[in-house]
């Protein structure tokens, strides 16, 4: 058996970070074989659709399983980056590699491309910038399939102290896209490097800046104690197509919450997205588990369509 490199394989999670690594590596011309799971029967770790790519050097990005074959599929992409010829692997239930087992059953089809849609590749790249929609097809054997694949999950908090912080560290950790707003200077230094864009410093209890990073692909929460920094941040959120907004506090907080948005003009249609107070698990005390809680919450509100958008 072929031996790998030492550490070759990078978990990328989403889509999106496949696609850009590929556009990297066409602008740098190097080469490399895009790897997308065609069907699955049974038990998986990763949706159908999920995508990978091995690059001449030896590196793997992505995965197609949790550990069980992902070093074999390294191994045949490498060897169609040799011959230049398209491979389409079947493991588990029917293949011919018997040696090679699923432990949650089932089957996994397998599509090894060398040579794949340069342009499509860079269209889907464009695509997810924008924070729209990518679709790609694959094609082998006669027959074609395409995927869409949605923008990652943004998610957007405006708060500051201990829970400010460890909930974008946990949401940075679990694959979010994130956006900060606070009133502490301190403690967008502290997390700005997760951001991926320019935190914004708010500095009047009016000022709804970065209202536009949120689409139907993001959530909102404010994480305040001081909750004087809510109500414009709020009622600005509830106008967008955001899919989650959330507020940190007690019931009664969230009460006087909402009776201060009534006060300033916002319909019960509106309101009645608020969420709040958030967690899955009431009452904790401690700024980890809180965030973890408020990220749980998140996960399960959203449609399915963008729970499984990591394929």
């Amino acid at each position: 058996m072929q031996k790998l490199p030492h550490k070759v394989l990078t978990y990328a999670e989403h889509a999106s970070d496949i696609i850009a690594t590929a556009a990297d590596l066409i602008g740098r011309e190097h080469p490399f074989a895009l790897i997308t799971s065609l069907a699955i029967e049974g038990g998986a770790a990763r949706e159908v659709g999920s995508l990978a790519l091995v690059v001449a050097s030896g590196e793997m990005h992505g995965y197609l399983s949790n550990g069980c074959i992902d070093r074999d599929i390294h191994i045949h992409a490498m060897a169609a980056l040799e011959s230049g010829d398209k491979r389409l692997i079947s493991y588990g239930n029917g293949s011919r590699f018997a040696d090679l087992k699923l432990p949650c059953g089932g089957a996994l089809d397998v599509l090894i491309n060398p040579t794949p849609d340069v342009s499509a590749i860079l269209a889907a790249n464009a695509d997810f910038a924008a924070r729209r929609p990518a679709t790609l097809q694959f094609a082998v054997e006669g027959r074609s399939t395409a995927f869409t694949y949605m923008p990652r999950f943004r998610l957007c908090l405006a708060g500051r102290g201990a829970i400010f912080r460890s909930v974008a560290q946990a949401g940075s950790a679990a694959g979010f896209d994130i956006c900060l707003l606070s009133p502490d200077t301190t403690d967008l230094a502290a997390v700005e490097q997760l951001a991926s864009q320019p935190p914004v410093h708010l500095v009047s209890l009016q000022q709804a800046d970065g209202m536009e990073m949120l689409d139907k692909y993001a959530a909102f929460l404010t994480l305040f104690h001081d909750h004087d920094w809510e109500p414009g941040l709020l009622q600005a959120a509830l106008t967008t197509d955001a899919v989650f907004i959330g507020s940190l506090g007690s019931r009664r907080t969230h009460d006087m919450r909402r009776d201060t948005l009534r006060e300033r003009g916002v319909p019960e249609t509106e309101l009645s997205r608020l969420r709040g107070p958030i967690g899955l698990v009431p009452s904790l005390r401690n700024a980890s588990f809180i965030a973890t809680s408020a990220l749980a919450e998140i996960v399960a509100a959203l449609p399915k369509e963008i729970q499984h958008s990591s394929a």
